[in-house]
Protein backbone atom coordinates (compact mmCIF):
# COMPACT_ATOMS: atom_id res chain seq x y z
CA UNK A 1 0.00 0.00 0.00
CA UNK A 2 3.10 2.79 0.73
CA UNK A 3 4.38 2.32 -2.71
CA UNK A 4 7.37 4.39 -1.53
CA UNK A 5 4.86 7.51 0.12
CA UNK A 6 6.37 8.97 3.71
CA UNK A 7 2.78 8.87 4.97
CA UNK A 8 -0.71 7.71 4.63
CA UNK A 9 -3.42 9.85 5.59
CA UNK A 10 -7.30 8.07 5.66
CA UNK A 11 -10.56 9.74 5.32
CA UNK A 12 -12.45 8.02 8.19
CA UNK A 13 -16.11 7.34 8.15
CA UNK A 14 -16.69 4.87 4.43
CA UNK A 15 -13.22 4.40 4.39
CA UNK A 16 -11.72 2.61 7.68
CA UNK A 17 -15.06 2.33 9.41
CA UNK A 18 -18.48 3.29 8.90
CA UNK A 19 -20.29 5.29 11.42
CA UNK A 20 -23.88 4.38 12.49
CA UNK A 21 -25.25 7.87 12.34
CA UNK A 22 -29.17 8.63 12.00
CA UNK A 23 -28.96 11.42 9.73
CA UNK A 24 -32.48 11.98 9.37
CA UNK A 25 -32.41 12.92 12.95
CA UNK A 26 -29.55 15.11 12.67
CA UNK A 27 -31.57 17.12 9.88
CA UNK A 28 -34.36 17.39 11.76
CA UNK A 29 -32.57 18.89 14.93
CA UNK A 30 -30.65 20.83 12.77
CA UNK A 31 -33.56 21.91 10.92
CA UNK A 32 -35.33 23.55 14.04
CA UNK A 33 -32.23 25.42 15.20
CA UNK A 34 -31.90 26.98 11.38
CA UNK A 35 -35.44 27.49 11.28
CA UNK A 36 -35.24 29.12 15.16
CA UNK A 37 -32.84 31.67 13.76
CA UNK A 38 -34.54 32.78 10.87
CA UNK A 39 -33.14 30.57 7.91
CA UNK A 40 -35.12 28.21 5.46
CA UNK A 41 -33.48 25.13 5.62
CA UNK A 42 -32.84 23.19 2.14
CA UNK A 43 -31.72 19.78 0.74
CA UNK A 44 -27.77 20.85 0.98
CA UNK A 45 -25.89 17.98 2.44
CA UNK A 46 -24.80 18.53 6.14
CA UNK A 47 -21.64 19.96 5.58
CA UNK A 48 -22.78 23.00 3.43
CA UNK A 49 -25.71 23.56 6.09
CA UNK A 50 -22.71 24.13 8.53
CA UNK A 51 -21.55 27.60 6.12
CA UNK A 52 -25.77 28.38 6.71
CA UNK A 53 -25.31 27.94 10.03
CA UNK A 54 -22.47 30.17 10.36
CA UNK A 55 -24.13 33.12 8.74
CA UNK A 56 -26.97 32.82 11.06
CA UNK A 57 -25.21 32.75 14.46
CA UNK A 58 -26.02 29.28 14.73
CA UNK A 59 -22.83 27.34 13.96
CA UNK A 60 -21.94 25.97 17.30
CA UNK A 61 -25.42 24.66 18.02
CA UNK A 62 -25.27 23.08 14.94
CA UNK A 63 -22.22 21.31 15.68
CA UNK A 64 -23.17 20.29 18.69
CA UNK A 65 -26.21 18.44 17.24
CA UNK A 66 -24.06 16.61 14.79
CA UNK A 67 -20.93 15.99 16.63
CA UNK A 68 -23.48 14.40 19.50
CA UNK A 69 -24.88 12.03 17.13
CA UNK A 70 -21.44 11.36 15.74
CA UNK A 71 -20.26 10.73 19.00
CA UNK A 72 -23.10 8.18 19.92
CA UNK A 73 -22.55 6.63 15.94
CA UNK A 74 -18.75 5.95 16.86
CA UNK A 75 -19.63 3.68 19.86
CA UNK A 76 -21.83 1.21 17.04
CA UNK A 77 -19.29 1.67 13.90
CA UNK A 78 -18.60 -0.72 11.57
CA UNK A 79 -14.93 -1.84 10.62
CA UNK A 80 -14.47 -1.17 7.07
CA UNK A 81 -11.61 -3.62 5.29
CA UNK A 82 -9.24 -0.59 4.37
CA UNK A 83 -8.90 -0.94 8.19
CA UNK A 84 -7.14 -3.86 7.99
CA UNK A 85 -4.61 -2.52 5.95
CA UNK A 86 -3.28 0.56 7.45
CA UNK A 87 0.49 0.12 7.22
CA UNK A 88 2.55 0.19 10.32
CA UNK A 89 5.82 1.12 8.10
CA UNK A 90 5.02 4.83 7.78
CA UNK A 91 3.28 7.58 9.67
CA UNK A 92 -0.84 7.64 9.42
CA UNK A 93 -2.84 10.00 9.76
CA UNK A 94 -7.30 10.66 9.66
CA UNK A 95 -8.10 14.04 7.76
CA UNK A 96 -12.01 13.46 7.59
CA UNK A 97 -15.15 15.67 8.13
CA UNK A 98 -16.41 14.30 11.45
CA UNK A 99 -15.72 15.62 14.63
CA UNK A 100 -12.26 15.28 15.70
CA UNK A 101 -13.90 13.08 19.24
CA UNK A 102 -16.21 11.05 16.92
CA UNK A 103 -13.05 10.09 14.77
CA UNK A 104 -11.07 9.56 18.10
CA UNK A 105 -13.64 7.32 19.81
CA UNK A 106 -14.66 5.14 16.74
CA UNK A 107 -10.51 4.65 16.24
CA UNK A 108 -10.38 3.32 19.15
CA UNK A 109 -13.49 1.01 19.07
CA UNK A 110 -11.34 -0.83 16.40
CA UNK A 111 -8.19 -0.61 18.16
CA UNK A 112 -6.82 1.58 15.79
CA UNK A 113 -5.90 4.40 17.46
CA UNK A 114 -2.21 3.35 18.19
CA UNK A 115 -1.72 2.93 14.74
CA UNK A 116 -2.76 6.44 13.46
CA UNK A 117 -0.65 9.18 14.65
CA UNK A 118 -2.52 12.59 13.13
CA UNK A 119 -6.37 13.01 13.56
CA UNK A 120 -7.74 16.05 11.84
CA UNK A 121 -11.41 16.65 12.10
CA UNK A 122 -13.49 19.16 11.03
CA UNK A 123 -13.20 21.13 14.11
CA UNK A 124 -9.23 20.98 14.51
CA UNK A 125 -8.59 23.04 11.76
CA UNK A 126 -10.14 26.15 10.52
CA UNK A 127 -10.43 24.65 6.83
CA UNK A 128 -13.24 21.63 6.01
CA UNK A 129 -12.21 19.56 3.49
CA UNK A 130 -12.07 19.75 0.37
CA UNK A 131 -10.25 23.18 1.24
CA UNK A 132 -6.52 21.54 0.98
CA UNK A 133 -5.27 23.50 4.63
CA UNK A 134 -6.89 20.10 6.56
CA UNK A 135 -4.93 17.15 4.64
CA UNK A 136 -1.57 20.17 4.31
CA UNK A 137 -2.11 20.29 8.55
CA UNK A 138 -2.23 16.39 8.90
CA UNK A 139 0.75 15.95 6.42
CA UNK A 140 2.49 18.42 8.84
CA UNK A 141 1.90 17.01 11.92
CA UNK A 142 3.08 13.99 10.41
CA UNK A 143 6.46 15.47 9.15
CA UNK A 144 5.72 15.02 5.45
CA UNK A 145 4.76 17.00 2.65
CA UNK A 146 1.77 16.25 0.29
CA UNK A 147 3.59 15.50 -2.30
CA UNK A 148 5.08 12.51 -0.44
CA UNK A 149 1.67 11.57 0.79
CA UNK A 150 -1.52 8.94 -0.18
CA UNK A 151 -4.78 10.29 0.72
CA UNK A 152 -7.12 7.68 0.54
CA UNK A 153 -10.75 8.29 0.69
CA UNK A 154 -14.47 7.41 -0.60
CA UNK A 155 -15.78 10.65 -1.76
CA UNK A 156 -15.27 12.76 -4.55
CA UNK A 157 -14.08 15.74 -1.73
CA UNK A 158 -11.75 13.43 -0.81
CA UNK A 159 -10.07 12.94 -4.57
CA UNK A 160 -10.75 17.29 -4.28
CA UNK A 161 -8.95 17.28 -1.54
CA UNK A 162 -5.69 15.23 -2.29
CA UNK A 163 -5.96 17.31 -6.05
CA UNK A 164 -5.71 20.57 -4.55
CA UNK A 165 -3.27 19.83 -1.11
CA UNK A 166 -0.62 17.69 -3.65
CA UNK A 167 -1.09 14.71 -2.30
CA UNK A 168 -1.79 11.27 -4.72
CA UNK A 169 -5.25 10.33 -4.09
CA UNK A 170 -6.27 6.35 -3.88
CA UNK A 171 -10.28 5.55 -4.05
CA UNK A 172 -10.91 2.85 -0.80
Amino acid sequence: MTGGYEAVVYDLDGTLVRLNVDWAAVKTEVSRVLREAGRETTDADMWSVLATADDAGVRTAVDDIITEHELAGADTAARLPAADDIPRDVPVGVCSLNAEAACRRALAAHELADAVAVVAGRDTTPAMKPDPRALEWVTTELGVAPADTLFVGDSASDETTAERAGADFQWV
